[in-house]
């Protein structure tokens, strides 16, 4: 065996070792299955014929993805075979060397020169409640017209004849999953009469059979939650009581695994927490709607995820793009957000009589104003007026939020991921957000795609993030696209008020397979000047370290006059305030600047600075630097302050 061979299997086996046994048993079974399925399709076909569901979906009930579609333009020609997903648009109807189809039945349903991730949107059929909105406009009782009631019937008989059932891509348990849920909610506004209607009611049926068999217990996490929301959707649209009973019963097991007691969902990635969050809120209406009981479980979930949601917003409205995850719409976040009870309004004795007033529903959450989101008080740090101190630590995340003036930080301080679930993971620990102003100033480097290679291996390294490598290392080893082997275990060692500062310290052990064992101790403070950070590398030997910072595009970095330690960088936010970044203790170090790339959506990126310091030094090494309105660092002296090792840290004079 040779050396980069033995070095694989053993990167393997550290990955395998996590799971649970659970996990590779149902592996080996659902491989064997898609194996059956292939070699014989027509028996498979056969087997999961299921009985049709009877279309009793509630009247009126919407989902979320109704009320937040995608924009009319997503579908605007649709019927010359032409779709929009994630950004970027292509032409079902025309096949390689072949004119353009009319039929749907002869499109390219397969779409195999296509990235993985487009072909599953295509399948999942949540872009057909474009064809229920007016225009641009987001309704709550969306229908649709009936040209788009023809369309939606052609399109997608043509789509059913071109997927076999458990055949490709369409049929991936996670895929079948969300078209299963769509297509319930869709049935009564697209699907309303013969014999589309008795077709999907049909086919339908047919996706309970598959997905009954093929539950992705081997994955767990959002594709589970996936699953059991279809099949409780499948459920209510039959009207089958005891299905609902069953399933509801599964996901609140679910939730009791997969929702941490801070609120947070244990896959660790905000992004995906949000999608968690809208599938419990869509089956509690669900339940709700079809007159079943709503777990109290259930609703005490999501209502921590809600909170949850708040305290980790970013002051300008946005989810935070920590580990995997693509922008969350604005309209969802608002949506997801805990609502802000309504104010008692202030009545005029009317002059004659009038009909009783209905009762004032709460608002609907504003973010704050930014450059994508309606201007609006936004929810802050938890019990934060403008410019106050405040500190949310959510201790089984592993995320802090720390406030103070105009500074914002969110830290990411927990482990990268599940033990049996590493695939959304980033070797991100010690890694950090911040905020100037309301606007972002150090951002994560984030997702631009799911594809394997040398761009998914960036994102998820260690070297995409703001903190420190000790020779070129990543903390978590991350490796294919969704896997990850050795793990950093974070140890959080306190967050701490004084006065109108803030103090935030952990640690992890993820380079201790190098000589010396490093480990990397980062302590974060933060006051009204700016942010100080003493980042202690301890272990022994000499060893390459690094300290990067990514910063947002518009930002500018130029550097300064050196000085006898690692010389300074000036730099210029997006609206021209000028701040300064100074590191003692680097030796012989410079800063350096390059642009690298910032992910700003699928398969979309911009560039941007990044800041970046090496040296090789004997450990220990301690570095200080200041970020901020132009002190230079030194160590934090501050005494008497109050300690939270999870929740809330008071606010200064509280």
């Amino acid at each position: 065996m040779s050396r980069g061979d033995g070095e694989q299997v053993g990167r393997y086996l550290r990955t395998v070792r996590q799971l649970r046994a659970g996990q590779v048993v149902a592996r080996g079974r659902l491989r064997t299955q898609r194996a059956v399925l292939r070699a014989r399709p027509g028996l498979t076909a056969a087997m999961l014929r299921g009985r049709p569901v009877a279309g009793r979906w509630p009247i009126g009930l919407v989902p979320l993805d109704g009320r937040c579609p995608a924009p009319r333009d997503t579908v605007e020609r649709l019927a010359d075979g032409r779709l929009t997903l994630l950004g970027h648009t292509r032409d079902l109807a025309r096949r390689p060397g072949q004119p353009a189809a009319a039929d749907p039945s002869r499109w390219d349903w397969e779409q195999a020169d296509a990235p993985l991730l487009w072909r599953y949107h295509l399948h999942y059929w949540d872009w057909a409640w474009a064809l229920t909105a007016e225009g641009d406009q987001r309704r709550d009782a969306p229908g649709g017209s009936e040209a788009d009631r023809a369309l939606f019937a052609r399109v997608y008989a043509g789509w059913r004849t071109a997927a076999p059932v458990g055949q490709g891509v369409a049929w991936a348990p996670y895929v079948a999953s969300l078209r299963a849920w769509t297509l319930c909610a869709l049935a009564p506004v697209l699907a309303c009469a013969p014999p589309i209607r008795d077709t999907l009611r049909a086919d339908l049926g047919t996706h309970r059979a598959f997905l009954r068999a093929h539950l992705e217990t081997d994955v767990g996490g959002n594709h589970l939650v996936k699953n059991i929301k279809a099949l409780i959707g499948l459920a209510a649209a039959d009207g089958d009581r005891r299905g609902l009973e069953h399933w509801a019963g599964a996901l609140v097991r679910q939730t009791r695994r997969q929702v941490l007691a801070d609120g947070g969902h244990h896959e660790r990635a905000p992004a995906y927490h949000c999608q968690v969050l809208a599938d419990l809120d869509d089956v509690a209406g669900l339940l709700d709607a079809a007159g079943h009981r709503v777990p109290a479980e259930l609703t005490a979930a999501i209502d921590r995820m809600r909170s949850w949601l708040g305290s980790v917003l970013g002051p300008d409205g946005t989810v935070p793009l920590l580990n995997d995850g693509f922008p969350v719409p604005d309209a969802l976040v608002r949506r997801l957000l805990p609502p802000i009870p309504a104010q008692p309004a202030v009545l005029t004795p009317p002059a004659g009589p009038t009909p009783p007033a209905e009762p004032t529903p709460p608002a609907e959450p504003a973010l704050p104003a930014g450059p994508t989101s309606p201007a609006g008080p936004g929810p802050g740090p938890v019990g934060a007026g403008p410019g106050a101190t405040s500190g949310t630590l959510l201790a089984d995340s592993g995320l802090a939020a720390l406030a103070t003036g105009r500074w914002h930080v969110l830290a990411d301080v927990g482990p990268p991921c599940p033990d049996d679930l590493p695939a959304h993971a980033h070797a991100d620990t010690l890694s950090f957000l911040l905020w100037w102003d309301g606007d972002p100033l150090l951002v994560d480097t984030a997702t631009s795609t799911y594809a394997p290679g040398t761009r998914r291996d960036h994102e998820r390294g260690t070297t995409a993030h703001s903190t420190i490598t000790v020779d070129d290392a990543d903390s978590t080893e991350v490796w294919g696209a969704f896997r990850a082997g050795r793990r950093a275990r974070p140890t959080l060692v306190a967050l701490r008020a004084h006065s109108a500062a803030l103090t935030l310290t952990a640690a992890h052990d993820g380079f201790r397979h190098l000589p010396g064992a490093p480990r990397h101790q980062r302590r974060w403070h933060l006051d009204p000047g700016g942010l100080t950070l003493e980042d202690r590398i301890d272990g022994s030997r000499r060893h390459r370290l690094a300290m990067r910072f990514h910063f947002a595009p518009g930002v500018t970095l130029a550097a300064t006059a050196p000085t006898a330690t690692a010389g300074a960088l000036t730099i210029t936010t997006a609206t021209g305030r000028r701040l300064m970044l100074h590191t003692d203790g680097a030796g012989d170090g410079r800063w350096r600047v390059r642009d690298t790339p910032r992910a700003v959506g699928w398969e979309r990126t911009v560039s941007a600075p990044t800041a970046e310091l090496r040296l090789v030094a004997r450990l220990p090494v301690v570095l200080h630097t200041r970020l901020g309105l132009g002190h230079r660092p030194s160590p934090d002296r501050t005494t008497g302050m109050t300690e939270s090792r999870a929740g809330q840290v008071p606010a200064a004079g509280s």
